[in-house]
């Protein structure tokens, strides 16, 4: 069985959710999931396919997945690799926010990246206010309400939409 390889940035675990979605529907492969931030010298040959989620917190990719990608960028420009960045405004759908055409996020990634994906992904995330600390369900009230999104505090909000990404991965299986 062919084996793929998937790297999480993921700060709440909605990254690592969708990247299991994503492995449910690639039955024809045998899917290994680690933590990006955790990850030591992989040997991209060992994998048919690679796939690499990130998700956004204020604005910002994780630090440790351009360190990765610094690292290992010979092996992610010679393999089979995609990418996929999931944050809040990607939500906003109607406004082309969650296409890597009209994110701003994946703009400033590719701008910043010395690695350019072939396949690029963007999905909204999920709001998990009860979960967070004073400050952070704070500050994204704050920038929730700013955007015209979810201010209640008491709620957890899914906004992946799990079709959009079932395309993305029929997209990855033909990579």
């Amino acid at each position: 069985m062919a084996k793929a390889l998937f790297l999480y940035s993921s700060r709440e675990g909605q990254t690592k959710k969708i990247l299991h979605y994503i492995e449910e529907q690639l039955t024809e492969f045998e899917c290994e999931v680690v933590d990006l931030h955790t990850a030591t010298d992989i040997d991209f040959s060992d994998y048919e396919k690679v796939l690499i989620g990130a998700s956004i917190r204020y604005g910002h990719l994780n630090k440790k997945l351009y360190q990765f990608i610094a690292k290992n960028q010979s092996q992610l420009e010679g393999n089979k690799v995609a990418f996929f960045c999931v944050n809040l405004t990607a939500r906003k759908e109607e406004q082309g926010k969650d296409t890597p055409e009209g994110s701003a996020y994946i703009k400033t990634f590719l701008n910043k990246s010395p690695w350019q994906p072939k396949l690029i992904g963007v999905f909204a995330g999920a709001l998990y206010y009860p979960r967070y600390s004073w400050f952070d369900r704070t500050m994204i009230k704050f920038i929730m309400s700013m955007t015209g999104g979810e201010t209640d505090t008491t709620k957890e909000v899914e906004y992946t939409n799990w079709e959009k990404v079932a395309l993305f991965a029929d997209k990855f299986k033909k990579l």
